[in-house]
C-alpha cells in the first residue's frame, strides 16, 4: 500500500471563499492525481463546511468535530479516527487550553498516537512522548505572521507521519511553507 493524504483545515469562521479555494485546491490533489483521500475539519465554522464541500465537487471522507464557536450543530466535540497506521484524536482544543500535556493525555486515555486540534489559529507541530501533536492554523482569520493555513498529512505504513503546511493568501494563492 502507498501513502495517503489527509487534508487537515480549522477555524473558518465564515471564510467560504478561502475555505472554497483550499478544497478546490485538494480536489485536484485526490486519486488519481495524487494521494488526498480524506478530511478532518476542527471546527469554527461547520456552517460553511457543507456548502464549500458542495461547491468544490470535493469527494472524500471526513471527520468533524465542533469548535467553541459552533453553536446549535450536532457534531462531537472530540472523535478518534484510524487513518493507515495511525490512531487520531481530534478536537477543536478549547478544552484543552491548559498545555501540550492535557491533549497528550487525551491521545493517550483514547489510544491515539496523533492529535490535531485547532482553535489558536496558529500552525504548529509537535512531538511529545511519542504523540504528535499539529494544529493546521486558520484558513480564514490566522493569528501568526504564516498567515491563513492548513495541512496536510502524509502517512505510510512503516514511515514516520509526514506534515506539510500551506499558506493561502489574499488572492486565494496556495503555496507551502516552513512551521
Amino acid at each position: 500500500m502507498g501513502s495517503k493524504k489527509l487534508l487537515v483545515i480549522s477555524d473558518t469562521h465564515g471564510g467560504i471563499k478561502p475555505l472554497l479555494a483550499v478544497l478546490q485546491w485538494a480536489k485536484e490533489r485526490t486519486p488519481p492525481k495524487d494521494n488526498i483521500c480524506a478530511a478532518v475539519f476542527l471546527g469554527d465554522g461547520i456552517d460553511d463546511l457543507q456548502f464549500a464541500i458542495d461547491a468544490s465537487g470535493l469527494s472524500c471522507n471526513w471527520a468533524v468535530v465542533k469548535g467553541n464557536n459552533d453553536y446549535f450543530v450536532n457534531e462531537a466535540e472530540s472523535a478518534v479516527f484510524d487513518f493507515v497506521n495511525y490512531r487520531f484524536f481530534i478536537c477543536h482544543g478549547h478544552h484543552y487550553y491548559s498545555g501540550h500535556q492535557a491533549l497528550v493525555s487525551a491521545a493517550r486515555a483514547n489510544g491515539a498516537n496523533v492529535v490535531l486540534s485547532g482553535h489558536t489559529h496558529i500552525p504548529h507541530r509537535k512531538t511529545i512522548d511519542g504523540i504528535y501533536l499539529i494544529n493546521p492554523g486558520s484558513v480564514a482569520r490566522p493569528r501568526s505572521r504564516t498567515g491563513a493555513t492548513f495541512a496536510v498529512i502524509e502517512c505510510e505504513e512503516g514511515k514516520e507521519l509526514n506534515v506539510e503546511f500551506y499558506n493561502i493568501d489574499g488572492n486565494r494563492e496556495i503555496r507551502g511553507i516552513k512551521v
